[in-house]
C-alpha cells in the first residue's frame, strides 16, 4: 500500500533552554513542500542559513549529535528528529533561534504534542522509503555493541540495554507499530545519565542546562552530605537533594519502568532520520549510543547507495 508524504498544516512552537550549551532557545516547526525532507534554519544567524538532516553533517556525538552545514552548527538535534520520524511526517522546516533546541522534560513529548497542535496532514505526492531487502550489520566488539536491520513489512525497532546497576539492570523495548506507539511508548522517555558522569561533563562544558527537572541521574556510586552539597552547587539547585531509594537522584518516579532504554530507542529513531529516507525495515539494537548509531547509519548509506539515489531521483517506493 503506498502511503503520501506529509507535512503539518501551521507551525508551532516550544520554548526552553539548550541540554548542553544552557542557551535559551526557541524551537518552532513550520509546514514544508513535497520532497523538502527535513531541514534546519538557524534565524539568529545573517541571512537565515539552512542545515539539511543528513549523516554526512554530522560533525560531533558527544552525548548528542551535533550537524554542521557551512560552518553553521546545531547541538543535539536527536529529540526533535525523532518526533519528526516517530510521527511520519516527511517534510518539515525546523527554525532555531539558537544553536540548540531546547531539552524540555529531556523528552521528545512537548515536540510531539507541538507538531500535533500542528495539524499533520497528507501531501499530494507518495511517500519515498527505504525498503530493506538484505540485512546490513554494524558490531563494535571492543564496546560490545551491535546493530542490525533486516527485513521486515514497516519500521520496527527493537533494543536493549546492561548495566550493572540495580535501578537499570537489563532492560528491553520493542517498537513494533511506529505510528501508533511512538508518541505514548517512546516520546515522553527523558534523557539520563550517572552520577559519577556528571562533574566530568560540566567540565567538559557539556550539560550546562542540565537540571533535574530534564534529566534521570542514576546514583551509581555512593555520596554523602558535602557530594551533595557540591552537586546543588554544580548545578545551582536550591532544593534538597536526595538519594532517592529507586537508584534515581532525588527518587524521581520513572514514566515507565523501562524508561532509560525507551530513551536509547528515542534517541536511535532519531539518529535514523539523518538517513535522508525512511527506512521499511527492523532495526535491532545492543548498548548502542550516539557514536555507534551515526556509524550505522553511514553504513547502511554505503550499503544501500544505489537505492538512495534513485529515491533522490525521485523513484516512489510502496
Amino acid at each position: 500500500m503506498q502511503r503520501k508524504q506529509r507535512t503539518i498544516q501551521n507551525s508551532k512552537s516550544c520554548n526552553g533552554i539548550g541540554l548542553h550549551t544552557g542557551v535559551e532557545s526557541t524551537v518552532t516547526f513550520h509546514p514544508a513542500p513535497e520532497n523538502y525532507g527535513i531541514r534546519f534554519i538557524r534565524s539568529d544567524i545573517k541571512n537565515s542559513p539552512e542545515i539539511k538532516a543528513d549523516i554526512d553533517h554530522v560533525v560531533d556525538i558527544s552525548r548528542g549529535t551535533t550537524i554542521e552545514e557551512n560552518d553553521v552548527r546545531i547541538h543535539t538535534v536527536e529529540h526533535a528528529l525523532a518526533a519528526v520520524t516517530g510521527l511520519r511526517i516527511d517534510n518539515i522546516l525546523i527554525e532555531l533561534n539558537s544553536k540548540e533546541p531546547p531539552v524540555m522534560d529531556g523528552s521528545a513529548r512537548d515536540f510531539v504534542n507541538a507538531l500535533l497542535d500542528g495539524g499533520p496532514i497528507f501531501q499530494t505526492q507518495q511517500r519515498k522509503v527505504l525498503e530493506i531487502d538484505r540485512a546490513v550489520n554494524y558490531t563494535d566488539y571492543y564496546r560490545d555493541i551491535d546493530i542490525h536491520v533486516i527485513p521486515s513489512d514497516r519500521f520496527r525497532v527493537t533494543f536493549m540495554v546492561e548495566y550493572p546497576l540495580p535501578a537499570l539492570g537489563t532492560q528491553y523495548e520493542a517498537i513494533y507499530n511506529m505510528e501508533e506507539d511512538f508518541a505514548v511508548e517512546v516520546a515522553p522517555a527523558r534523557t539520563f545519565c550517572f552520577l559519577s558522569e556528571v562533574e566530568m561533563l560540566r567540565e567538559q562544558g557539556l550539560i550546562k542546562g542540565g537540571a533535574l527537572d530534564n534529566a534521570l541521574v542514576i546514583v551509581d556510586k555512593e555520596i554523602d552530605k558535602n557530594e551533595i552539597e557540591h552537586l546543588r552547587h554544580l548545578f545551582g539547585i536550591e532544593e534538597t537533594i536526595i538519594n532517592g531509594v529507586n537508584g534515581i537522584l532525588n527518587g524521581k518516579v520513572l514514566r515507565f519502568k523501562n524508561e532509560p532504554v525507551r530513551h536509547k530507542t528515542l534517541d536511535l529513531i532519531g539518529d535514523l532520520a539523518l538517513l535522508g529516507f525512511p527506512i521499511k525495515g527492523h532495526v535491532t539494537a545492543a548498548r548502542a549510543g550516539h557514536a555507534s548509531n551515526v556509524e550505522f547509519v553511514k553504513k547502511l548509506k554505503k550499503e544501500y547507495s544505489e537505492e538512495l539515489d534513485v529515491l533522490r531521483n525521485g523513484k516512489i517506493d510502496e
